[in-house]
């Protein structure tokens, strides 16, 4: 988005400082991502910095609302409905398409928002990754709020360890060394000292909860939870003592809940111009007569599973519980980012923390995911270069 940035950007890359940086990352710290890194950062200009910032405060104004409880009541599912819920979210996430304004400026479309964590670690140590190996200008920042990379980094131990013995924290998972997403479980143990700790590995006696770790039995009292129930509902062949509805002893980062509550379930409640108009399929008395223009989600998927992005009436009225789907106006990804062939699209997902006791989250880091597919992921993106996951510097 700053011409003269990117052609620098084009003309100093080699395929060498790629390498470079991608197998950095997996001798610091112990893993090479099964994703795809991008060749390329994005750089984002004072004008669509100023329409994020102004994107996330009409969100955060929504989930802030003191009924916002109330509101979300119904995306709680019978049977996944986890005890001892916290006051808010600790973690929220919002999805935006980079797009042309009918102006031809860019400007951010919400895709997606999520009370739920996501590359807090990895996102830190993928910056500081293109900073040391490409030509990024060191006044450009891709952290907000006046953070430095330490300053970060405390904040999230502070957050997620906090007053505990990190021994006594775990990161809760379903077999994460498989998780694509391991790279960050990695990181942060490195990081904060936190281990990884599959959910069929719990042992809960009584109210208590441990773990195992060098033939010793630890107590569990704290759990930055990673585990989505759409995936564990899916694994049957997990044996598994701890349920996660069970009412524990335990401390929760990043309840649960709130995977569900700030979901595709929050999108219809959102007016604002950086917000497609989204509805539920349940609460809608006539379809749209420009339905074409509509993409059709489930509420309770994740990672794009379910999405029909040419839905017709037929299939809408083939929907047996049409309050588990919206509809929302389809985003059209702008071709941004010249590369070596064709234009990627980009997508930036800005990432915030809620503190216990704040009045309101605070916008952290941010994720970028390039791609010259349908849509992004990595099933759209299969033999292409210049696409995967990034992240954005913004102009000072």
């Amino acid at each position: 988005m700053i011409k003269h940035l990117r052609e620098q950007y084009n003309q100093q890359f080699s395929v060498a400082r790629h390498t470079a940086m991608v197998d950095e990352i997996a001798e610091t710290y112990g893993h090479r991502p099964p994703f795809r890194i991008a060749e390329t950062p994005i750089f984002i200009d004072h004008q669509l910095r100023d329409r994020l910032l102004q994107a996330c405060e009409d969100i955060v104004d929504v989930i802030v609302q003191p009924n916002f409880k109330a509101l979300s009541e119904a995306a709680l599912l019978p049977g996944q409905v986890v005890p001892n819920e916290t006051p808010h979210t600790t973690f929220l996430q919002l999805d935006f398409g980079l797009c042309l304004a009918p102006d031809g400026s860019v400007t951010p479309q919400l895709i997606e928002a999520q009370g739920f964590p996501s590359l807090y670690f990895f996102q830190e140590a993928a910056a500081q990754a293109y900073l040391k190996h490409f030509p990024v200008p060191p006044t450009f920042l891709h952290l907000f709020n006046g953070l430095d990379s330490t300053a970060y980094r405390e904040k999230l131990r502070s957050i997620i360890v906090g007053d505990h013995d990190p021994e006594n924290v775990i990161l809760l998972e379903i077999e994460p060394d498989k998780q694509v997403t391991a790279i960050d479980f990695f990181v942060a143990k490195k990081w904060i000292g936190i281990e990884s700790v599959c959910i069929s590995k719990v042992i809960i006696e009584g109210r208590t909860l441990y773990y195992e770790k060098d033939g010793r039995k630890i107590r569990i009292d704290r759990i930055f939870n990673r585990v989505i129930f759409d995936e564990l509902l899916h694994r049957d062949d997990l044996q598994r003592q701890f349920n996660l509805t069970e009412d524990v002893d335990v401390e929760w980062v990043g309840h649960p809940n709130w995977f569900f509550r700030i979901s595709k379930h929050t999108l219809p409640l959102i007016d604002s111009p950086y917000s497609p108009k989204a509805y539920l399929l349940s609460e809608l008395e006539q379809y749209p007569d420009d339905l074409h223009n509509y993409v059709l989600k489930p509420l309770y998927s994740f990672a794009g599973s379910g999405v029909n992005l040419h839905c017709t009436k037929a299939d809408l009225d083939a929907i047996q519980d049409p309050q588990h789907y919206i509809l929302q106006q389809k985003v059209e990804y702008a071709d941004l980012i010249p590369t070596p062939d064709v234009p990627a699209k980009a997508e930036i997902r800005m990432m915030l923390l809620w503190e216990r006791g704040a009045p309101r989250p605070q916008l952290v880091n941010n994720l970028v995911r390039l791609s010259k597919g349908e849509m992004v992921g990595v099933r759209y993106n299969k033999g292409k270069e210049w696409v995967g996951g990034s992240v954005a510097f913004f102009e000072p």
